[in-house]
């Protein structure tokens, strides 16, 4: 219950801003930073946000996404309970200020920023989603300063680091972090586990593309794989598969619907994803999924 409690709120903050407020901070004073081991030298770190991956090694800390900025000294000291090294290369999978909120705090420190060359432009311009939602332009300390169009590999701590950009699938701005030696998957926001994926069509996302990127991740994968999911437990091949098969199940039933001329409130009366009402208890509830598929399908 506490888990689902917190997932609902730290999503939603990422709606507002990325970099909080003081009064926001005291949201993350019970956050407590949970590591979990998966290879000798890759860690998944659990707290309020995204997932982040890290590798640890000789050439320094490589991390994946970093939650927000009150959570980046618990997050550095996670770190530090199993690295000595400092965080070289900070790694962000999408936009987000729950997967890109520390970034300033962790460019001060030393760590060089990368990721999908929209992920610079969307930080850089801010997004309005209402007048009561509004996400400034973050500081240009916490702009990604390498940034790349399709891919782009990084060889460090004896690992192949392979970033591929999978288009409009969450946002514009996705990345998939694929470490095939070690055989560890991070996807992002691309994969939200047993849950409705948030797709963000102000940022570019759309059903069709969230559905190709979790094909492009099962081509990746073996049933071997350890796979970090933006939110959720760790994953397997099983699960992810059973996860996109729900996914094209409702956007087939959905398109049907919509090719014989049902509006979004017959839709919803229909109830095209009954099956699966437990994936509205997350942040996106059934009827704000089912209005996002409409949306996109609709473009």
């Amino acid at each position: 219950m506490f888990k689902n409690y917190l997932f609902r709120v730290t999503l939603g903050l990422l709606l507002l801003i990325p970099f909080v407020s003081i009064s926001a901070q005291d949201r993350f004073a019970k956050v407590e930073i949970k590591t979990e081991k998966l290879t000798d030298n890759i860690y998944v770190l659990f707290g309020a946000g995204g997932n982040i991956g890290v590798l640890v090694g000789e050439d320094g800390v490589i991390m994946i996404d970093d939650q927000f900025a009150p959570l980046s000294e618990k997050i550095s000291a996670a770190i530090a309970k199993v690295s000595n090294e400092p965080v070289k290369y900070l790694l962000n999978t999408h936009w987000h200020g729950d997967h890109s909120g520390g970034n300033e705090n962790f460019a001060k420190k030393g760590a060089t920023i990368l990721a999908q060359q929209n992920v610079r432009k969307r930080m850089a311009e801010g997004l309005t989603r209402s007048p009561e939602r509004v996400t400034p332009p973050a500081p240009a300390i916490a702009l990604p300063v390498i940034t790349f169009s399709d891919e782009m590999s990084l060889h460090l701590n004896g690992e192949d680091i392979l970033a591929i950009h999978v288009h409009n699938a969450h946002t514009d701005g996705d990345a998939q972090i694929f470490m095939p030696k070690s055989n560890v998957l991070h996807m992002g926001d691309t994969y939200f586990k047993e849950r409705w994926p948030f797709i963000d069509i102000q940022s570019g996302g759309s059903i069709d593309g969230y559905i190709s990127a979790l094909n492009h991740a099962l081509f990746l994968v073996d049933e071997e794989t350890q796979i970090i999911p933006g939110h959720g437990s760790m994953s397997n091949r099983a699960e992810l598969m059973a996860y996109r098969d729900v996914l094209s199940t409702v956007r087939t039933r959905i398109n049907k619907a919509l090719s014989k001329g049902q509006d979004l409130e017959a839709i919803k009366a229909a109830n095209y994803i009954k099956e699966w009402e437990s994936y509205g208890g997350g942040f996106i509830n059934n009827d704000t999924f089912v209005e996002t598929v409409v949306k996109s399908l609709s473009k």
